[in-house]
């Protein structure tokens, strides 16, 4: 089954305190994973970001609510236990317990309307129908910022001469820390049609290693007949590593033919390029910066 969404994982996390005992946050994440019946894969999901899993998260965001309308104690650093108001919500609410049932709590109301005045009231309040929590909300609106973006960069790059492939190569790859300096893999990628190869660079600073580059700019997909020429290429060249940059796709048969050969090749479609160019900051800039954080609980932690 998906994953519940916070408002819907509220009344089974306070149903787990019903014994009126303390329960430790890391075993409720995994008795509330046990009862929705989710796979491994599931538990494992993470944030977009990668900086927290999915449904801790959200168990996180359902405890947080339900402890701010009275509904749990926190009574040390990771554990809870359920309140008489607790017992008492799990009784009147046998169905469901949401931020519309929260919200019928004075201890709730007045917590929404600290934050709104702390925030001067130009901070768009959690919606009582959110399924996602804060997080959520925030990292898929940057995926989709960063999409878009994505998308505008590999549509810049076909709408250039094809030389203007070469050089977002080359400013890739010194900033992801090949090549040597910029001069150097400028130097190695000017020289092209070498038997199908476009260029050469350095895999480390000092040149203990090399990498043989194909770049092109392509429109329709690229098959298997032109990575078995790569991979001959290299093999003439004695090269245990290649790389084969396009603006468009690979095929299968082409994306198994690599996976299976001796020599080491790596294939860059129009999509991954344009991540790593977003990743490694090439062709775009910085618009604005958003630190998150969150509590520190050792600090409020006695020693």
């Amino acid at each position: 089954m998906p994953i519940p969404d916070f408002q819907s994982l509220m009344r089974p996390l306070l149903q787990a305190h019903a014994d009126g005992k303390e329960h430790i946050n890391r075993e409720l994440v995994t008795q509330l994973a046990d009862q929705f019946g989710l796979s491994d894969e599931e538990r494992r999901e993470m944030l977009p970001s990668g900086g927290a899993r999915l449904f801790d998260n959200r168990i996180g965001w359902a405890k947080s609510h339900i402890t701010q309308a009275g509904l749990l104690n926190s009574t040390r650093r990771a554990v809870s236990m359920i309140t008489d108001r607790g017992c008492e919500a799990l009784s009147q609410h046998p169905e469901r317990i949401d931020l519309r049932v929260l919200n019928g709590f004075d201890t709730y109301r007045e917590f929404r309307s600290r934050r709104k005045t702390q925030e001067g009231g130009d901070v768009p309040e959690l919606e009582i129908q959110d399924s996602q929590t804060p997080e959520e909300l925030l990292e898929n609106a940057y995926l989709q910022v960063r999409r878009q973006i994505e998308s505008e960069l590999l549509a810049l790059i076909k709408s250039n001469a094809p030389e203007f492939l070469e050089r977002v190569v080359v400013d890739l790859v010194v900033r992801m820390g090949y090549g040597g300096s910029r001069k150097d893999a400028g130097e190695a990628l000017g020289r092209s049609g070498d038997e199908g190869i476009d260029g050469i660079i350095k895999e480390d600073p000092l040149g203990l290693d090399i990498i043989y580059l194909q770049a092109k700019r392509w429109e329709g997909t690229v098959g298997r007949p032109e990575i078995q020429k790569f991979a001959g290429a290299l093999q003439g060249q004695r090269a245990r590593k290649g790389i084969f940059i396009t603006t468009s796709t690979f095929s299968a048969d082409a994306l198994e033919y690599a996976s299976r050969i001796d020599t080491k090749i790596i294939l860059i479609d129009g999509p991954r390029l344009t991540k790593l160019m977003f990743d490694h900051g090439v062709g775009v800039a910085t618009a604005s910066n958003y630190e998150v954080k969150k509590i520190d609980s050792d600090y409020f932690t006695d020693s």
